[in-house]
């Protein structure tokens, strides 16, 4: 991005880091505690990470017990912490859903034991599930904007690969009905290859692996994450083959890859932001506030152009270091 877009990028996230308020209703009422649990699909994502360290900021800042539980990507494991979790008596739940099957399982539990959610990142798609608020990246608009950069810096047209992320995963549909909308503005853009790598970069080294072999006009991938993205990136150098590779986060690792030319462009996500947010709206809930249904937060396009003056602490925070 050059000029006016970069400076609105950049403006998009100053005001949501103005407009994240640590101080909830919790820290100026007395009374009681409010205990808020916390249900994530695992402590090993970065974006997960960072989203559960926005969390405690945010908890800190307002007085408020948090008991956070990592599901570990199991999501049989994760129905089971939110039944845990209920059982302690929380006020509010916020739920980083494994899939769409714990998504759905644990809203119905909170729900009978009348205890508001808060979902970060994957929206539960089925069941009669009733949310105070979705927190979330829009990966559709996030997508469309990354393939529509990939396919210009390509000329419009030529043969590319794509790697999904978990299949049925909010980020995965959205994801992949962006770049199909790019796709459709751009006749002149064949997909020459698919595979599913599960957000996993080793998985994603050996898609892509496959994928050059087999398609030699391959010339860009698609990659849904950042993982994937440098998965194939690292592939095509160990392939001796020319591509681009962009992915979506916004991690350190794949800045810095940008910055030493292996990848070529990401779209940065805020979940230390979403994280703090998550835990001001659950207050906000239990003062008797309605919330937005739905809660899309900002990404930036980051490039080559613009690397160098991105940050990633403004999206992970202070210990992405």
């Amino acid at each position: 991005m050059r000029g006016k877009k970069v400076a609105l990028a950049a403006a998009a996230i100053a005001a949501l880091v103005a407009g994240t308020s640590f101080a909830g209703p919790a820290a100026q009422a007395a009374g009681k505690q409010k205990v808020i649990g916390v249900a994530v699909a695992d402590q090993k994502s970065l974006f997960y990470i960072a989203a559960v360290d926005g969390m405690k900021k945010a908890a800190k800042a307002n007085n408020v017990k948090l008991i956070v539980l990592s599901a570990d990507n199991d999501a049989n494991k994760q129905v089971g912490q939110v039944n845990s979790l209920l059982t302690q008596n929380i006020d509010a739940l916020v739920f980083i859903a494994q899939d769409a099957t714990a998504a759905a399982a644990g809203v119905k539990a909170a729900n009978k034991a009348k205890v508001p959610v808060i979902a970060v990142d994957e929206k539960p798609e089925s069941g009669n599930g009733v949310l105070a608020t979705y927190i979330a990246t829009n990966s559709v608009t996030a997508a469309d904007q990354l393939c529509t950069w990939l396919f210009k810096q390509i000329g419009n047209k030529g043969e590319i690969g794509i790697l999904h992320g978990v299949l049925g995963a909010t980020a995965e549909v959205q994801r992949t009905q962006g770049c199909q909308n790019a796709l459709k503005r751009t006749p002149g853009i064949k997909v020459a290859a698919e595979a599913t790598a599960n957000w996993d970069e080793t998985q994603a080294y050996k898609a892509a692996q496959n994928m050059l072999q087999a398609n030699p006009n391959i010339v860009a991938i698609f990659g849904e994450s950042d993982a994937m993205g440098l998965g194939a990136a690292k592939a095509a150098k160990d392939a001796n083959r020319k591509i681009i590779s962009v992915g979506i986060d916004g991690f350190p690792t794949m800045v810095a890859a940008i910055k030493d030319g292996l990848t070529q462009a990401t779209q940065a996500q805020v979940p230390y932001l979403m994280g703090q947010q998550s835990i001001t709206d659950a207050l906000k809930v239990l003062a008797g506030k309605k919330l937005p249904a739905v809660q899309y937060k900002p990404t930036v396009l980051v490039t080559t152009e613009n690397s160098n003056s991105v940050n990633p602490v403004d999206f992970y925070g202070p210990n992405v270091k």
